[in-house]
């Protein structure tokens, strides 16, 4: 289906004109390197802190995450007068830029006008978006959109020679030029200097080398064995130059190259460097672009350059960005998890490339609710689903809050945003918020597809990697009213302060809210909103010696324990002592003659309690006992050494 606008057109045969520079036959001569020495299996992250077990525990639910997380799944182009948010959710938007429409004074090199840049991070931004850009100088077919084909600077001409390429119709500058490669270290140091960090931005590709700045001039490159072409490409040693000055300027931004082996592998040291798979998951003639030789790629696909230059853990400590091969956009996820055709096997070039995001136009025409393309999207980069939250029901002062978070996608979150936890009130006002030093960066994907050259299984092998995360703080109630209020929990996308409706961080849970806020449990801030009544049945209590659940009519839930005593026991599990000291325990008790039993707290010392006779062994009464509880959670066992203990309903906790 064409884009329905003139500029969408273009666009469209633009993109599928620079498909055609990646075929395999833009390749010739390209052999699989022998002995590739794979960088293998990486070493499993240490498991973090434990939980405190101070701490009461409480679930959460777990949901599917939404479509539209930041950072992440599809990116499609900046179009003038085209709704950045139209089609398939998403949360990036892709925008080219030329080098003359920043460089615009001819006679200066060193003059910058940022505005081009600015205007469409702004208009990026405005629609709650992240940007992901690259600056290029060639462009085949007279550019895209509004801008250049040729984007050469001015101020470059009779400094720096210029090449024609005859196959794409494109002026190619000689990018051994020590006035041109000064000029480019000049502009990526001034580009850092403005850039680096901005909350606009997701993801830079490095550009600026070669047709639409993907380095590489194909077919006037290196291989030049097997035609008569020239080779327009820099030497390694001068592409590791503007490869280093990047490094070396963008610290905080996160940046992409093309080629694991672009500048001779000069990025095999830098692990700030991320890929940019521009062919992602297509296949041409029986062989893949992107898995490797080992899955039925090319020579020249992508992982497998990333194995022969031991880069195929990069995805660790750098993002992995790029497109879906545009000829196969509208059909990639048809068949998922696997492929037909040629798509390739879309599941493995996920997992296996630990994909983040991709430019993917076409998904302006995908169904919001395609199960198929909604596993691929949450597979993509982080998905976060808070396990379990830690704190006592009833607090005041100075307490300690806890969370357990696990990361069921194929990638780390990549950029250190601020997790804060906050108090909602009855109203859903937050009145109150902390913010942490957890940083989301250290939650690694809990699982890995090996690769087949790793030789530790046959295909899928999948091995453990990450840990569940536990983060914990210590939050200030004081000068809070006293009441119930919400617990909740967020991460701050940086670019709220400039658009408050900025896509959220959203965790995959039930009781995730739409403003960013995760809902953790209620919280009764001072003095006790009443008693917590624990089931003897519950699941997490511990029946020992005999002792067994049994229907009651008059019991809370319907059910109660019996055959307490003579060696059976009743342990209860998780009971929250709040702050700790000396609580009431209401005993909810079933047995028609006059009984007694033990009741321990912790394993220490039991004290002895006696239960009058109820009515019936299904109409309950209830005793109390006062007991020593420690500040988080208890046991409380009920025994009887030399006889039989009633049948137990529940306790309560005051």
């Amino acid at each position: 289906m064409s884009p329905a606008t003139p500029a969408g057109r273009k666009l469209l045969t633009a993109l599928l004109a620079a498909a055609v520079a990646l075929l395999p036959a833009a390749s010739p001569g390209l052999v699989h390197a022998e002995g590739v020495s794979a960088q293998g299996v990486p070493d499993r992250p240490a498991p973090g802190p434990a939980p405190d077990p101070s701490l009461p525990v409480h679930a959460l639910a777990a949901a599917d995450a939404p479509l539209d997380n930041p950072l992440k799944g599809f990116a499609r182009f900046l179009q003038p007068g085209v709704d950045p948010n139209a089609g398939y959710p998403l949360s990036l938007t892709w925008a080219y830029f030329g080098l003359s429409e920043i460089m615009t004074n001819a006679g200066n090199c060193s003059s910058y006008d940022w505005s081009i840049i600015d205007n469409a991070l702004d208009t990026i931004a405005a629609a709650g978006n992240h940007a992901a850009i690259r600056v290029y100088m060639e462009y085949p077919g007279g550019g895209t959109g509004t801008h250049p084909g040729n984007a050469i600077p001015a101020c470059f001409n009779g400094q720096v020679a210029m090449r024609h390429n005859a196959y794409w119709d494109t002026t190619s500058p000689d990018y051994d030029s020590p006035f041109l490669r000064t000029g480019l270290k000049n502009f990526i140091s001034a580009f850092a200097a403005r850039y680096d960090g901005d909350p606009r931005l997701g993801y830079i590709h490095l550009g600026l080398i070669g047709l639409w700045g993907e380095w590489h001039t194909w077919p006037y490159d290196t291989d030049t064995s097997g035609d008569t072409y020239p080779n327009y490409m820099p030497t390694d040693a001068n592409a590791a130059e503007i490869l280093h000055a990047y490094n070396n300027a963008f610290t905080r931004t996160r940046l992409e190259l093309r080629y694991p082996d672009n500048a001779g592998g000069a990025a095999d040291t830098l692990p700030r460097i991320g890929y940019h798979d521009d062919s992602f998951c297509y296949r041409e003639g029986g062989q893949g672009v992107t898995l490797p030789i080992s899955m039925g790629g090319a020579p020249w696909a992508q992982l497998q350059k990333a194995l022969e230059h031991n880069v195929e853990n990069r995805w660790i400590t750098a993002s992995m960005g790029g497109e879906v091969r545009p000829e196969i956009q509208s059909t990639a996820f048809d068949n998922w998890p696997g492929g037909s055709g040629p798509v390739d096997n879309m599941k493995a070039c996920i997992e296996l490339e630990h994909t983040t995001w991709k430019i993917n136009e076409r998904s302006l025409d995908y169904s919001p609710t395609n199960p198929n393309v909604a596993a691929a999207v949450r597979l993509m980069g982080y998905n976060f689903t808070v396990r379990n939250a830690y704190f006592h029901g009833t607090a005041q002062g100075t307490t300690k809050v806890g969370v357990q978070i696990v990361n069921t996608g194929v990638a780390p979150f990549y950029y250190p945003w601020t997790v804060s936890l906050g108090l909602k009130d009855a109203a859903g006002n937050v009145v109150r918020t902390w913010d942490t030093s957890w940083d989301l960066r250290q939650i690694m994907p809990t699982q890995i597809r090996a690769f087949p050259d790793w030789q530790v299984g046959a295909d899928p092998t999948y091995r453990d990697f990450g840990h569940p995360r536990y983060f914990d703080a210590s939050v200030n109630l004081s000068g809070l009213n006293t009441g119930g209020y919400r617990l909740v929990m967020k991460a701050k996308n940086p670019l709220e302060a400039i658009n408050p409706a900025a896509k959220k961080l959203r965790f995959a849970n039930a009781g995730q809210n739409a403003d960013g806020w995760l809902d953790l449990g209620g919280m009764t801030v001072g003095q006790s909103a009443g008693p917590v009544s624990y089931e003897a049945e519950a699941s997490g209590n511990t029946l020992a010696g005999g002792a067994v659940t049994s229907a009651c009519g008059g019991c809370s839930g319907g059910s109660k324990v019996g055959y307490i005593g003579n060696g059976g026991t009743l342990t209860f599990a998780g009971v929250d002592g709040g702050t700790g000291g000396n609580r009431t325990v209401t005993l909810h008790y079933a047995s028609q003659e006059q009984r007694s039993a033990t009741v321990a707290v912790n394993g220490q010392s039991p004290r002895t309690v006696g239960f009058s006779p109820t009515p019936d062994w299904n109409t309950p009464r209830t005793t109390t006992v006062t007991l020593p509880l420690r500040s988080g959670r208890n046991t409380i066992t009920i025994a009887n050494p030399s006889g039989w203990a009633p049948d137990v309903d529940r306790i309560t906790v005051g």
